[in-house]
């Protein structure tokens, strides 16, 4: 007895280092990591949310975040991420679907086949994957201004005046396929008499300033309301659904412990109200994307105050 008792005594500054260097261990793990690359498009609402993953991340995690916003759109996000350029953005299914799949909606579609279809595409394809969806859906609706000289209420009203009408959108609207501009306008039968290409966030000046007579303002966008912009309904069902959500490469998260679980918590937290209310801060009224995503995060109790 007494051998064990002073072999235990002798056992208890090895146990004390040997606990010691396991909470190092443990505290290192997420401090040796590298920081998790965060990027989006460059438009207004994807610096918001680029920014909301950025801060929520960081928040919620010890995990480092490297913010890359403004990247470019899903021609240069996806071999990005694929070549591990960056860990993660914001996208959406539809547009996964048709821009990056070359796979096309079925009519009525429904979101959880869609999420499913790129879901299981991404995993297969480009080793990432798609998180639940975060709540709002940014769709394309045809939108021209309260005193133009004609009125619509859809696409196709739209397509039968179109030889006298103006159409302005963004530079990637015109390069996308399936979705994109030349499909669309099949579909339709548009004849516009004159096409524009803008930055995104010009495109609404353009149409205010009666430079342009049609654009395809994104549903969320602020300065729809605010401007009281009037809206048609895509009554062919052309575009998909385009539920917003992260995609993230698979070996972040294999390799990150409890990141999904932690960013699965944005999962139905942003409403298309609450996503249209913060473009709007930054568009019309100048805040800038962080300030607006830290206040909603604040006001969802998602991070402390």
């Amino acid at each position: 007895m007494k051998h064990i008792k002073i072999v235990g005594i002798a056992l208890v500054p090895f146990l004390i280092i040997l606990l010691a260097a396991c909470g190092d261990m443990k505290e290192d793990s997420a401090s040796n990591k590298e920081p998790l690359v965060v990027s989006g498009k460059n438009w207004t609402e994807q610096y918001i949310l680029s920014q909301v993953l950025a801060i929520y991340i960081e928040e919620n995690t010890d995990y480092d975040v490297d913010l890359r916003d403004g990247l470019g759109e899903v021609a240069i996000l996806t071999p990005a991420l694929e070549n591990e350029e960056i860990d993660m953005y914001v996208e959406y299914t539809g547009t996964g679907l048709e821009a990056v799949l070359n796979e096309q909606a079925k009519p009525g579609e429904s979101s959880e086949s869609i999420l499913k279809r790129v879901r299981e595409g991404y995993e297969e394809t480009y080793n990432s994957t798609w998180l639940k969806p975060l709540g709002f859906e940014n769709n394309y609706t045809l939108a021209y201004t309260e005193d133009a000289d004609f009125e619509a209420e859809t696409y196709s009203d739209i397509a039968a005046l179109s030889n006298n009408l103006s159409f302005g959108a963004p530079h990637a609207f015109y390069e996308r396929k399936g979705d994109g501009y030349e499909a669309f306008k099949e579909a339709y039968g548009f004849e516009f008499s004159q096409t524009e290409s803008f930055d995104p966030n010009v495109m609404y000046q353009a149409l205010i300033n009666g430079e342009i007579d049609v654009i395809p303002a994104f549903t969320t966008d602020g300065r729809i309301e605010r401007n009281n912009l009037q809206t048609t309904e895509d009554d062919k069902g052309f575009f998909p659904k385009y539920d917003a959500a992260i995609v993230i490469r698979q070996e972040i998260l294999d390799s990150y412990p409890g990141l999904e679980e932690t960013l699965n918590g944005l999962a139905g937290q942003i409403s298309e109200e609450e996503m249209q209310a913060m473009n709007a801060k930054v568009d019309i009224d100048g805040a800038k994307y962080e300030e607006v995503a830290r206040e909603f995060l604040q006001s969802k109790n998602l991070i402390s105050k």
